[in-house]
This record gives C-alpha cells, sequence and structure tokens, in this order.
C-alpha cells in the first residue's frame, strides 16, 4: 500500500516510522530538513501535498491548526487538487468537528473518503506505537483501514459520523486540562509542606487520584524536563475548540475554562513551546 503522511512533527515523525516497516511512505512537511532522517530510512519526498497525494492510496495529515488542515487539503497545491477517486484521507490533528464534517463533504463530492481519527498518547504513545485513536466518517472506509492504524494504534475506536473523533477528542482533552492542573497544584502543595515529591507521587499515582497525566507527566516535571510530548500552544488551541463547541451546545464548563486560563498564563510567561507538564512553572514562584 502506498502511504502519504503530511506533517512529521513531534508525533508525526514517529508514526511514520511505525509505517515505514511495512509501506512505502511519501512525506511531506513545510521544512524538509527536519524530516532528514525519515528520508535516511526510506520515505519518499514529495514537493507538495498535492504531488503526494498522486501516488498515494491513502494519505494522513498531521499539522498544527483547523486552518492548517484546511490548507493542506482545499489550497492551490492541496491533495484535493490531485488525489484519485477513492483515495482514503485520514487526518490526525486535533481538530474543530465542523471542520471534519465540511472535508467529509467536500471530499465526497470528489470520490475521496475522508476520516478524522485524532489521537492521544503524546510522544510516548508515538514512540511505542500505542496511540489511542478516536474516528469519525464512513464505518466501511474505518474498517478497510484498520490495519494500517493498528501500525502505530492500540486503543483504536470507531465513533460514528464525521466529527465524532473531534468530538471525543476534546473530551479528552477536556479531562487533560482538568487533570494537568491537578497534578501542578498537587505537587506544588506537597513541595511547600516539606514532603518528598518523589515519594508522594509513588503513594499517590497507584490510588485513586492515579491517572496517565500522573503517571508519565509528574516524573519529567520533578526531572525539571518541560520538551514538548504535545506543545503548550497547540494545547490551548484544543481548549479553545472545546470551549467554543461547548459554548455552541450550550454547556457551561467551568474546569475548562480555568484549565485554558492556567494555560493562557503558561503562555504569557513564554512557555508556548514547552510541553504540557510546563505548567508546573506558573505555581514554581510559590515555593
Amino acid at each position: 500500500m502506498k502511504i502519504g503522511f503530511i506533517g512529521t512533527g513531534v508525533m508525526g515523525k514517529s508514526i511514520v516510522f511505525h509505517l515505514l516497516k511495512e509501506h512505502t511512505v511519501h512525506i511531506y512537511t513545510r521544512t524538509k530538513q527536519k524530516a532528514e532522517d525519515l528520508l535516511t530510512n526510506g520515505a519518499v519526498w514529495e514537493e507538495t501535498p498535492a504531488a503526494l497525494a498522486t501516488n498515494c492510496d491513502v494519505i494522513f495529515t498531521m499539522v498544527g491548526y483547523p486552518e492548517d488542515v484546511l490548507n493542506v487539503y482545499t489550497g492551490e497545491e492541496g491533495v484535493f487538487t490531485s488525489a484519485s477517486e477513492g483515495t482514503i484521507c485520514i487526518d490526525l490533528t486535533t481538530s474543530k468537528p465542523e471542520l471534519a464534517k465540511a472535508l467529509f463533504e467536500k471530499g465526497g463530492s470528489k470520490g475521496i473518503h475522508m476520516i478524522d481519527a485524532p489521537v492521544s498518547g503524546g510522544d510516548t504513545g508515538a514512540k511505542n506505537g500505542t496511540l489511542s485513536i478516536m474516528a469519525g466518517g464512513e464505518e466501511r472506509i474505518f474498517r478497510e483501514v484498520l490495519p494500517v492504524l493498528e501500525t502505530f494504534g492500540a486503543n483504536i475506536v470507531f465513533h460514528g459520523e464525521a466529527g465524532s473523533g473531534q468530538h471525543t477528542k476534546m473530551s479528552n482533552q477536556i479531562v487533560i486540562g482538568s487533570t494537568m492542573t491537578g497534578v501542578c497544584e498537587a505537587l506544588t502543595y506537597a513541595m511547600k509542606s516539606g514532603l518528598d515529591p518523589e515519594k508522594v507521587l509513588a503513594s499517590i499515582s497507584q490510588g485513586a487520584a492515579g491517572s496517565w497525566s500522573l503517571s508519565h507527566l509528574a516524573p519529567r516535571i520533578l526531572n525539571g524536563d518541560y520538551e514538548p510530548g504535545f506543545y503548550i500552544h497547540h494545547f490551548i488551541k484544543d481548549l479553545k475548540i472545546a470551549l467554543e463547541e461547548s459554548k455552541r451546545m450550550g454547556l457551561s464548563l467551568p474546569g475548562l475554562e480555568l484549565a485554558l486560563k492556567s494555560y493562557e498564563q503558561a503562555k504569557d510567561i513564554g512557555l508556548s513551546e514547552k510541553g504540557t507538564q510546563a505548567l508546573y512553572k506558573v505555581y514554581e514562584d510559590q515555593l
């Protein structure tokens, strides 16, 4: 199977490495130099998304923002300008549910199948091939590409019509936002009270307070490791989409609003390019 992959960032690069084990993978990303290790390992470079689309049966996209998704598919050199009828496009970007629906319809008018399939698990999940994948679109097409998704995903669930994957990812991000706030506040409290934070983490991570963030990101905080598995500026984008969708549905979600406010504070002190665990530094001056 000829696979295309657009956007080889922190997570995308690891996903491509998994795909290369079983498939020919054509890639495009804005900065070719950042993909040199993939090219060395057998990936095929394409100059534009449109050029990539002419050579691929299945196309993955994993870019930054909804406007990037829109441009990759519908721009002058976008995928839809040259993809053949029957091509399956899978957007792994966390984006707007309404955009996922619009691309599903636009692609469908050209005989191109669209699946919105945002992922969760960060850089660790991408490297280990254990990402959670939340899919929306046409179930028949999802079943067709499921073996490819299983190359880099361990928990893969089809949720329904186009946009359902994005709505599920919003639920995921709402949990993470509040959870990371709790993790940072718990560590701040433990340190201020004079406890050994390593011992505190050992106690609470195995009890009712346990979570993925507590087990995987709290140790990074204690080691002073704030490098991104997922960028703060991308997480702010996600939380804003979740808040926008919540308001559209008439929901009041104060935990989500607080998480967004906290992460915007982190951005204001220069942490935009750090990982989500760098939220801890918002609290650090209280110690």
